[in-house]
């Protein structure tokens, strides 16, 4: 047993309740194995995700914010995202910035996004997200000199999520300064993936893992709810984002976008995403995990009660005003604004960095 889970941390104390409770078999099976730091099998996963039952689940959110607190503490880590073109050379089912949509289009000059990137660092963000569609545009030498200029003048962390790119740019990025890319498998299912997404399902894989090997902080995730997806479905995505050695995880629910295939397809759902929250938490105890702004676009408060199960970072968006609106992945996408971020966070008593306080009470 490491220390972290000595008879003194959260952790031991909250599975030796479980463990003594008239609770399921099967969730002091996953109690047990959690503070052994043993993975849990695929039918556990798929139990935990499938939960309706509240007094479980709030026993799952309270297991997981445990195992959050004792590997990296109750810091909610807020990052800013720029997101900084909507050309999309894909016609993935579900995106509303697909090649084939009709929307107004936008590409921020490299000036634009290096002077928003410094607004978002003089907040007090500690990592600063740059995000697109996958746009040619940007050349390498383009996307290298960006993260030099953000590094050099802001000395954050740069976050990409731009999409794929060939092993030898994530190498030129990662030099230049990048220390974490997003790139989510959005299902392992293959026939579910090349449906919504194409048939680059091998090529995504081995994407994702070329960015872990070169240590990069590796982001994976899937999307909740896409047509077909099952319970065991979303238990594997777990499971490779485990084995693969994933460090952070962006997982959120289905929503439909006006004028794609999928315009009319039912939002996927929340419940079932909190609890993937969890059981994500409790497979990878050092992951960093978003509360995801799909979920807020359901409701607000959902973004918040994932807290309670096991995540600790959010994204607030700094993408200009002229531009926002038109990056629409989705419909009704939700404006998670920092000042109002912190603002509420603050009020329900979450820890922040003191970059973030320092900062915004300035």
């Amino acid at each position: 047993m490491l220390e972290r889970y000595s008879q003194d941390s959260l952790t031991f104390k909250k599975v030796e309740e479980i463990l003594n409770s008239n609770l399921s078999d099967t969730l002091k099976s996953v109690a047990s194995k959690v503070i052994k730091e043993r993975p849990l099998s695929r039918d556990e996963i798929v139990y935990l995700l499938g939960l309706r039952d509240s007094a479980e689940r709030k026993c799952l959110f309270d297991l997981a914010s445990c195992v959050r607190h004792d590997n990296v503490g109750d810091t909610i880590f807020i990052k800013g995202i720029i997101e900084f073109s909507n050309y999309c050379k894909r016609d993935c089912l579900y995106c509303g910035i697909r090649a084939s949509n009709k929307i107004p289009r936008y590409r921020m000059k490299e000036e634009e996004i290096v002077k928003t990137a410094i607004e978002a660092a003089n907040c007090g963000v500690d990592t600063v997200i740059l995000q697109s569609g996958e746009d040619p545009f940007y050349t390498t030498e383009m996307i290298e000199r960006m993260i030099r200029k953000i590094r050099e003048t802001t000395r954050r962390s740069v976050s990409l999520s731009i999409g794929e790119r060939d092993p030898e740019e994530f190498a030129i990025f990662k030099e230049a300064g990048a220390s974490k890319y997003l790139l989510k498998q959005e299902t392992v299912n293959k026939k579910i993936f090349e449906m919504v997404h194409g048939d680059d399902y091998e090529r995504r894989i081995f994407l994702i893992k070329t960015l872990v090997s070169l240590k990069y902080i590796t982001g994976g995730g899937d999307i909740i709810g896409l047509p077909g997806q099952t319970l065991e479905d979303i238990a594997d995505d777990i499971i490779f984002m485990r084995e693969i050695g994933i460090k952070m995880a962006g997982i959120g629910p289905f929503i439909p976008a006006r004028g794609t295939p999928l315009e009319n397809y039912p939002v996927g759902s929340a419940e079932i995403t909190l609890n993937a929250y969890a059981c994500t938490r409790l497979m990878i105890p050092l992951i960093q995990l978003p509360a995801t702004t799909a979920l807020g676009t359901i409701d607000k408060n959902l973004q918040y009660r994932a807290f309670d199960a096991g995540c600790n970072v959010i994204m607030v968006n700094f993408t200009p005003d002229i531009y926002r609106s038109n990056y629409r992945i989705y419909d009704n996408k939700r404006k998670v604004e920092f000042y109002e971020t912190v603002r509420d966070l603050s009020k329900m008593n979450r820890r922040l960095t003191t970059l973030v306080k320092t900062q915004s009470s300035s």
